[in-house]
């Protein structure tokens, strides 16, 4: 067997993570190893017994907080979690009974984080303005810290420790870096930066100055090699000065913008790097925290790493040199000279493990209705389609296939676990933002288990959530795979053929990984349920909940909240059908009660958006007759109507069953109305 798939040995209060062997008695780092596989040996829990799988404890870390962003990953060593509030707060927990052992409250105001690093006897975590802090293990007392300013914002991205060295990635800036620090001090040790400098390689892929602020960085955490003595970074899409989308003053393939980048690990040198996508305008950055893993391609065992991502695909390539033993093709894409777009990109031969044209969308068997087709009225574009003003509707999106979720390899079942979403984005320069997220799809998705010997997918299962956004899953030594869901549900499936076994509700959204971790013999589950806006705005349930479990745990579920709304909702409040006459007029915008006097095509511009009425009401659309052009609605999914309307004309439909009815206009798709239909 390789080295990644020997169990580790360490020494008490040394976390596993000095080598990139599997996580068993403690889970030491996020991704539970250096590897990033979010897999234990454990396997006290399996198929037999899971269903008497209990709650053995739940902390509230900040006294029931129900707000702000809990995107933080627990980790493990000694019996011992340390996990990361919505406050940035760390916060050890005794992992047997539950009770908090110490606590450190953030001083520079309240941070997003994703993960401590354990090392050497201290914690590590960052704060706002770009500070690292090392924590004493036993007692949070702040050892040092430390300001590197200049190289982005040092505060999301969990922090990563091996042998005496701090890695930790930037999530904004003009141009993001990868850093190394000293442990023991907190000195800089090195950097690499996202978009290279004058005489750096890659600075010839930017055209002019544009890296100044060609963005790239690097914001999941990295994975380690400490055989070939590599780090391994993956860095977010390029900006240039402008929008994500526009491409126009950035010509070049803008490295090392959606790529990995393969470093040593002491100096920062540049070894190899493979790019994803060249030229990014969707803001598909295929930022996730590469796994590395050894299998058997073609009769020979090759060390691998795993990356990928929002395309849908995933690059499987050789960790030592960066080839693709599996083939991956450069192929001629669709092309936009105002947008500099490449000539081709890279497809892996086996193609995608997901839909990358949203023709339609399957949605989980939870969810009930017919196949989600696309929004109507976009133009539909497959993967790569370029844009300039008009918005084209791609998938699986910037907020789709697999995104910041942590991905998992089961040494057992040698196949790689991600989850992932299906929500459609229409991108065009029309939009100040990433792209439009069309008001009314639906944002599912579900997991995905790839075979990374053969990139070609084993099993897949559609869910009724979206689980690219912190959804990590964990795999067991006994075919056990968990993941937790937007609507507070821990699931527990199958991993050989994702079938559901077990399902605990936490009482708020999971958007971190869980973690299995052993005291006196006994093997426990852990998961931080706090939730994040992302993609559910602020209809995902918050809260503070550190949960484990073990077999006969004593303590009940958390109260179900309200899911989380799957449709994108349209701008705007509800407006009573009974205040505007039971009236939408098509191509304005609705503002403190009026409808507005120009006309436009604005994602509001339906007066009101979202109407409220009884059933059995007759709702009348309009067209204004100082409209200058033809406006329609087009309503979906159910194709109750579609009509278009010259200056001056309605329409009239009588809603007689409760739901809610989205529709959007025929002239431009961005302006989205609701009618939600109430019992009479």
């Amino acid at each position: 067997m390789g080295a990644l798939a020997v169990a580790a040995l360490t020494r008490p209060g040394e976390a596993a993570a000095a080598t990139t062997h599997r996580a068993d008695r403690d889970f030491p780092k996020v991704g539970g190893n250096l590897a990033n596989q979010s897999y234990t040996g454990l396997r006290d829990l399996h198929q037999g017994n899971v269903r008497r799988l209990r709650a053995a404890w739940v902390n509230n870390i900040e006294g029931g907080l129900m707000a702000g962003n809990s995107q933080s990953t627990a980790v493990a060593v000694d019996g011992v979690l340390y996990i990361e509030s919505a406050l940035g707060n760390v916060v050890a927990v005794d992992g047997r009974t539950g009770a908090t052992i110490w606590k450190y409250a953030q001083t520079r105001g309240a941070v997003t984080r994703r993960g401590v690093a354990v090392g050497a006897g201290r914690v590590y975590t960052c704060a706002n303005d770009n500070w690292v802090i090392a924590l004493d293990q036993r007692t949070g007392q702040v050892l040092w810290e430390r300001q590197h300013n200049g190289y982005g914002n040092l505060e999301k991205v969990a922090v990563t420790y091996h042998d005496g060295m701090l890695y930790c990635g930037t999530n904004d800036g003009p141009r993001g870096a990868a850093l190394a620090f000293d442990a023991a001090t907190g000195d800089l040790v090195w950097h690499f930066w996202g978009t290279p400098g004058p005489g750096e390689f890659g600075n010839d892929t930017w055209e002019g100055d544009s890296w100044q602020n060609g963005g790239a960085t690097p914001w999941m955490h990295c994975a380690i090699d400490p055989d070939l003595k590599l780090v391994y970074w993956t860095f977010g899409n390029a900006r240039g000065g402008r929008s994500s989308q526009d491409g126009s003053e950035r010509g070049g393939q803008n490295l090392f913008a959606n790529s990995i980048v393969a470093m040593d690990l002491k100096t920062g040198a540049y070894r190899w790097h493979f790019q994803s996508i060249h030229h990014d305008i969707w803001d598909m950055d295929n930022v996730m925290a590469p796994v590395l893993l050894d299998a058997r391609v073609h009769g020979r065992t090759r060390k691998l790493v795993v990356y990928g991502s929002k395309t849908g695909m995933h690059y499987i390539l050789d960790r030592a040199d960066g080839s693709a033993p599996l083939g991956i093709d450069e192929r001629p894409v669709p092309q936009e000279p105002r947008q500099k777009t490449w000539p081709t990109q890279p497809f892996p031969r086996q193609g995608g493990w997901t839909e990358l044209t949203p023709v339609w969308q399957p949605l989980g068997t939870e969810v009930p209705g017919l196949p989600h087709r696309a929004v109507p009225n976009y133009r539909i574009g497959s993967l790569f389609t370029p844009h300039w003003d008009e918005p084209i509707l791609t998938i699986p999106g910037h907020g789709g296939g697999a995104d910041w979720n942590q991905q998992s390899y089961s040494h057992s079942t040698r196949l790689v676990y991600t989850g992932f979403g299906y929500v459609a984005a229409a991108h065009s320069l029309t939009e100040a933002a990433n792209g439009l997220r069309p008001p009314g799809e639906y944002m599912t998705g579900g997991v995905v288990a790839v075979d990374p010997s053969t990139n070609r997918v084993r099993w897949k299962r559609n869910l009724p959530y979206s689980l690219a956004h912190g959804n990590g899953i964990l795999t067991t030594a006994s075919d056990l795979l968990f993941i937790g869901q937007p609507d507070g549900n821990l699931l527990c499936l199958d991993a050989r053929n994702g079938r559901e076994l077990w399902r605990w509700q936490t009482g708020a959204a999971v958007s971190s990984s869980p973690i299995s971790y052993e005291i006196d013999g006994e093997q426990y589950l852990a998961v931080y349920a706090g939730g994040t806006s992302i993609p559910y705005g602020n209809s995902a349930a918050r809260g503070d909940h550190l949960w484990a479990f073990r077999l006969g745990g004593a303590v009940p579920p958390a109260a179900t909240p309200p899911p989380p709304v799957v449709r994108r909702p349209v701008s705007g409040q509800p407006v009573d059908g009974s205040a505007v006459g039971d009236t939408v007029v098509l191509g304005r915008v609705y503002d403190n009660g009026q409808v507005g006097t120009v006309e436009s095509t604005a994602v509001n511009a339906m007066a009101p958006t979202h109407l409220r009425v009884p059933a059995g009401t007759t709702v009348t659309f309009v067209n204004p007759a100082d409209n200058v052009n033809v406006h329609g609605a087009t309503q979906f999914f159910e194709g109750l109507f579609d009509v278009r309307l010259k200056p001056g004309e309605s329409f009239r439909y009588t809603f007689t069953k409760p739901g809610e009815y989205f529709f959007n206009d025929s002239h431009s798709p961005r302006p989205t109305g609701k009618i939600e239909v109430l019992p009479a």
